[in-house]
């Protein structure tokens, strides 16, 4: 089928696009943008006069919940949530039940998913067998069964040998590992950040340095191996500084941060919120500046969701003891339009943020050219729209947004040749 996308704004970092401009579409492909082909006669014409086209975004690190507890999402609620968001491609957690830690269970994840109409699924491997930190999981079976990167997500690998041994083997398989800085010794139980808030407030925090520690010594390492690596959920001032020197050292490392972590600080704990009871922790106002500056100026790579649905229930319990994370898929398009408003970062540097995974895993989309695959969302930047359980396609409403009303929304994905309005 030919379909042509016409008068629209067309954003596209990675091609240098922002200007009005026409697609024109056939059998899934871009075959030009601005004047159609010679002899090309579309089908299907679609006046997008005040919309945005973008590419598609891709998440790192959404936990979809399935295989596990379909109390909390499932496959179809969560790849739903995924469009409704603009993405094309989730890197979902491997942290499932089962773990994602053998090539059977990754091929069973990736088999589901098939049958599951819409969003694409890249997955991340377990770096360790169950994620216990203690024997090195079979790394040449995940990449070879689809697994794009590994990580231990915020589980300790004790025995510092043990890391070591896992970033020489995933440089060996050429495998980039995905790893977030905590220190668990320093952690304990914490679950605000440590400072005159949580201290006043009575919960137990967690202090910026269970992060910078960590982080030190993961880039230590990535230095001595060579290992390709991407640091995830980046917390603190001083996180971004070290990430910073690191990049200016040459060493083979790119970063992300959560849109909470851009919008949110430890102040929101004062009402004892549980949907803002998240892991890492919700940090001072200067830490939040300073992850907004690394976005803008490139240290920190990209912005994702660290989507993680929960049952009403696993935050009806008192702050401490509620279960940490967010659904947050289908609000990143709108919080990220809040910080361009704000003139803190470029819709151009917000629309790279959102499909830098792309790149960085060697993954199809997250652009825009002519004879490639077309991933692309359709956005009404004046759209306003409340969020509530009509309008959320997660099983999960833990989002601190519930009944605000948010402006701009994705309208339309289009992958390849199908579309999900």
């Amino acid at each position: 089928m030919k379909h042509s996308l016409i008068n629209a704004r067309v954003i596209d970092p990675a091609s240098g696009l922002d200007g009005q401009h026409d697609l024109h579409l056939e059998g899934g492909r871009l075959v030009a943008i601005g004047a159609a082909p010679l002899g090309f006669v579309a089908e299907q014409q679609q006046d997008l006069t005040g919309k945005w086209i973008t590419p598609a975004f891709v998440d790192l690190g959404a936990h979809l919940r399935d295989p596990g507890p379909r109390y909390k999402g499932s496959l179809v609620s969560e790849s739903a949530a995924a469009l409704a968001g603009g993405y094309a491609t989730i890197l979902p957690r491997p942290d499932t039940s089962p773990v994602l830690d053998s090539a059977s269970h990754v091929r069973t994840l990736l088999d589901r998913a098939r049958d599951v109409a819409g969003v694409r699924l890249a997955p991340l491997g377990a770096l360790t067998q169950g994620l216990e930190g203690d024997l090195l999981a079979n790394m040449a079976a995940l990449k070879s069964a689809g697994c794009v990167a590994l990580t231990n997500l915020r589980k300790p690998v004790r025995d510092l040998g043990v890391l070591r041994r896992c970033l020489e083997y995933a440089h060996t398989f050429d495998i980039t590992v995905v790893f977030q800085a905590q220190e668990a010794t320093l952690a304990g139980h914490g679950c605000a950040h440590e400072g005159a808030i949580a201290s006043r407030l009575g919960l137990a925090g967690i202090p910026e340095s269970a992060e910078t520690i960590a982080l030190t010594q993961w880039l230590l390492l990535i230095e001595q191996t060579g290992v390709r690596a991407h640091v995830s959920l980046l917390s603190s001032a001083r996180a971004v500084a070290l990430v910073r020197d690191a990049k200016a050292r040459g060493l083979d490392i790119t970063a992300d941060v959560s849109m909470a972590q851009l919008h949110w600080t430890d102040e929101q704990l004062e009402g004892f919120n549980a949907n803002f009871h998240l892991e890492p922790p919700l940090r001072s106002s200067e830490d939040r500046d300073a992850l907004r500056a690394g976005v803008a100026d490139g240290t920190i790579d990209a912005i994702v969701s660290d989507h993680l649905p929960h049952e009403a229930a696993a935050k009806c319990a008192p702050f401490a003891v509620s279960e940490p994370g967010m659904t947050s898929l289908e609000t990143m398009l709108p919080l990220g339009l809040v910080l361009v408003t704000a003139g803190l970062i470029s819709i151009s540097r917000l629309i790279e943020a959102l499909t830098f995974s792309a790149r960085r895993f060697g993954l199809e989309g997250g652009r825009l050219k002519e004879g490639e695959c077309c991933d692309l969302a359709i956005i009404d930047p004046q759209c306003y729209w409340t969020v509530d359980s009509n309008t959320l396609m997660s099983a999960g409403h833990n989002t601190p947004l519930l009944g605000m009303t948010l402006s701009g929304r994705v309208q339309q994905v289009l992958l390849g040749n199908v579309s999900y309005a």
